[in-house]
């Protein structure tokens, strides 16, 4: 039986208290009171030229296609390790995609592939910042520049994380925000597009409002509203805005607990990865992450699923992450070139989640890091077979070894990775 679940929805505010002022305000459909202030909350505290909130981070990626007037045969390139809303969003508009290989430090978009991968039909570049750790988006946005691309963030899981300074979502030209349950901030189901690009923000509204121009009919712009574009229901209930408000409001709080159980992880297994049992996540100096969640990569696909059934035996929900798109049946139908990602592949296999969640007690946590010492310890023969370079006498594991240019990896294995450069860690990551 799970006693310790992957995620756990929480309350840390005034949510229901909010929800009772949405009824009683007599609107319970988007764009009242409750959306105008989370969507001013982000615009002030991110420094975003305009947030439209959504019903998901889905709905906020469609309408980026959307407004990338993304057509049939367009291609779009992007990483296969990814949720499938990345790839829908482009695919409902006709584009092939164009899977990228992640670079094996971060898991993000390999920048240094990019510029191999667009022909004359590229329109976009749509990086994802896994773990909310943020992509090299200095390198992408040049490259973008160049080759006069858009660069849409998909940012689901990069609410209130940093990449020099500026936070996640406001640095292309579009970003995308989640709000679902398993995200840091939460309202049930919930997005957000960021728009930082002006030539966009007249057009995002009217999408939003299912191709009319509502918006403007309310402000007395015009004396009657039609249908004046493409669009779909995007918006979400004054409910869902009033769950999110309180969420944000109590951004700090949140952003606090989840980064103290992501170090206390960090600190408690690091001696693991010295010994050379796993990989803990690689945080460059430059991102500022939101602690969204914390995976280790064990040295096989066995070894991983092991302690999957392991943890669940004693009562822990920890799961494996993304299936590879290039690698599922729609990847394949949409995909524009047929290609092995082998760094994708092989992190995709090894990846483990751990309950990562703001109510998440020291004492579960504690139970959960010393399940994962008892079984890797007993797994050492096993995972000594595997690299056994590791376990020479007096030899310390270098994090450096754990997927970076030309390193060996985890499994022993090299991955060279064209002109990846090497982003330094810091010591402690927080």
């Amino acid at each position: 039986m799970i006693t310790i679940p992957f995620n756990r929805p929480f309350i840390v505010g005034k949510e229901l208290y909010y929800i009772a002022q949405a009824v009683q305000l007599g609107h319970l459909a988007g764009n009242g009171a409750f959306t105008k202030k989370c969507e001013a909350w982000m615009e002030e505290h991110f420094i975003a030229k305009k947030v439209r909130l959504t019903h998901s981070c889905t709905a906020a990626l469609e309408m980026a296609a959307i407004l990338a007037d993304i057509q049939p045969g367009d291609e779009v390139i992007l990483p296969s390790y990814t949720f499938v809303s990345t790839a829908n969003a482009f695919a409902l508009r006709g584009a092939s995609l164009r899977f990228v290989d992640i670079r094996e430090d971060t898991l993000n978009l390999n920048e240094c592939l990019i510029e191999e991968a667009i022909t004359e039909k590229t329109k976009a570049i749509v990086p994802v910042h896994y773990a909310s750790v943020g992509c090299e988006m200095d390198t992408i946005l040049a490259i973008a520049k160049e080759h006069n691309l858009l660069v849409i963030e998909d940012a689901a899981q990069g609410v209130n994380a940093t990449y020099k300074g500026r936070y996640l979502g406001t640095i292309g030209h579009l970003g995308c925000y989640s709000f679902h349950e398993t995200k840091n901030y939460i309202s049930g189901e919930g997005g957000a597009l960021v728009i930082n690009d002006e030539r966009f923000l007249e057009r995002a509204e009217i999408i939003r409002e299912k191709g009319t121009n509502r918006s403007k009919f309310f402000r007395g712009e015009v004396d009657k509203y039609t249908w004046v574009d493409i669009g779909s229901s995007y918006l979400p209930s004054e409910l869902v805005a009033a769950f999110l408000y309180a969420q944000i409001e109590e951004a700090d709080t949140i952003n606090n607990r989840r980064r103290f159980i992501w170090r206390t992880y960090y600190d408690s297994l690091l001696q693991l990865q010295e010994e050379g049992f796993l990989r803990l996540p690689f945080v460059p100096n430059e991102c500022g992450h939101n602690a969204h969640m914390f995976y280790l990569i064990l040295p096989s696909e066995g070894v991983r699923d092991e302690l999957i059934g392991f943890l669940k035996k004693h009562g822990v929900h920890s799961v494996f992450h993304y299936i590879p798109l290039h690698l599922s049946p729609m990847g394949m139908r949409f995909s524009s070139v047929k290609e092995r990602l082998t760094v994708t592949e092989q992190m995709s296999s090894r990846i483990v989640r751990l309950p990562c969640y703001f109510d998440l007690t020291s004492e579960d946590q504690n139970n959960i890091i010393g399940l994962i010492r008892s079984f890797l310890r007993r797994k050492r023969a096993e995972i000594k077979s595997i690299h056994p370079h590791r376990y020479q006498k007096g030899r310390s594991v270098r994090t450096q070894e754990f997927g970076t240019q030309g390193a060996t990896d985890l499994a022993g294995e090299v991955h060279p990775q064209k002109n990846l450069p090497r982003r330094q860690s810091r010591k402690l990551p927080s």
